[in-house]
Order: structure tokens, then sequence, then C-alpha cells
């Protein structure tokens, strides 16, 4: 197990016993990961930024029951905000029914990321998109289904006119490939623009 790993197992335990910096390390460390994963979904600064506080609030009261056989630490965070995306996702799409309040909603500005937050956030979606464009055709349209469309695997079968196994073989194999390369040590080249 990496050291990483390691101080992310720590921080959990520490979050389990209410100790407020086992929430710090996690957030410092994994919040941008979260925050544009988020964005990706929702594409809203605003509502991702509400999704990145949602998880993090899920994950200090749900410390306690956090299983390391279910996958590491960054993984639990990232599903929990895959999932607050598409549920405000869902949410937002419910509610559109356009309404004279609407307009004056549409007129108050967002408040704009740090230029921090944007430069790091910029690097991970270009390593993430090199990752996507490194797949296979086939794997990496069954999971942008599955993960920016919100669409169950049973769902994709029918779009794509696949069987379910394939499916499910595809998506397992694109994620595969896409967090070797995430994790996957970065060159000078790699982070230049």
């Amino acid at each position: 197990m990496t050291d990483v790993a390691d101080d992310d197992l720590s921080a959990v335990a520490l979050m389990a016993r209410q100790e407020a910096s086992g929430l710090e390390a996690l957030y410092d460390r994994y919040s941008t990961a979260v925050y544009s994963l988020a964005l990706r979904i929702v594409r809203d600064t605003s509502d991702a930024e509400d999704v990145a506080q949602e998880v993090f609030a899920q994950a200090w009261t749900q410390a306690a029951r956090y299983d390391t056989a279910r996958g590491a630490v960054p993984a639990w965070l990232l599903m929990m905000a895959r999932s607050r995306a598409l549920d405000r996702l869902r949410r937002r799409r419910a509610a559109l029914k356009p309404g004279p309040a609407d307009d004056a909603l549409a007129d108050i500005p967002d408040p704009a990321p740090s230029v921090e937050t944007t430069a790091t956030a910029d690097q991970q979606a270009r390593t993430a998109r090199a990752a996507l464009a490194g797949l296979p055709a086939n794997e990496r349209a069954a999971l942008e289904l599955a993960y920016f469309e919100g669409l169950t695997h049973v769902e994709i079968a029918v779009r794509t006119a696949t069987p379910l196994g394939t499916v499910k073989t595809r998506i397992r194999m694109a994620l595969r490939r896409v967090r070797e390369t995430m994790a996957a040590p970065q060159t000078a080249a790699d982070r230049q623009p």
C-alpha cells in the first residue's frame, strides 16, 4: 500500500473519531478532483461547488462506515461526487419550468474559482481528457454514457445494441485504463498547456 493510501486511511479514521484534521487532509488532497468531476457532470460552477461541499459533508458523517474492501478513499469520494452530481442534474432537469423568477436569477453573476483552483483543475482535466482520448472508441463511449450521462449499464446496452456483459466489460476496462493513466507520474512535457 502506498504512503498516500495509508495517509488516506488515517484521515478517514480521524474523521470517524470526529477529528477535523482528517477531513482537512482529504479535502486538501481531493477537493479539486471532486470539484472537477462534479463540474464535468453538472456543467455549472455553483452546482459543482455545492456538490463538492455535499461530498465532504457526507464523507464526514459516513467515515465510520467506510469499508476498505469497497475501494480506495479517492474512489469512495469520487463515487459520492458522481452520485451527488447526477442527483443534482436530475433535479435540475425535473425543475425546468421557466418562470419570471428565472430571469432575475440568471442575472446574478457566479463567483469565479481562484487561479490556483482553475490551474489545478485545468491540469487534471487535461490529464483526464488525454486518458479518455487514449481509450478504444467502444470503451470510451460506454464510459461516457455511464459517467457523464448517468445511464445504467442496461440503458447503455439498449442504446448501443450491445450485450450487457460486453458493456460491463468495456466500462471496467476503460476505468482500469483511465486509473492507470491518471496514476502515472507526469513528465514536465505533460504538464505544459
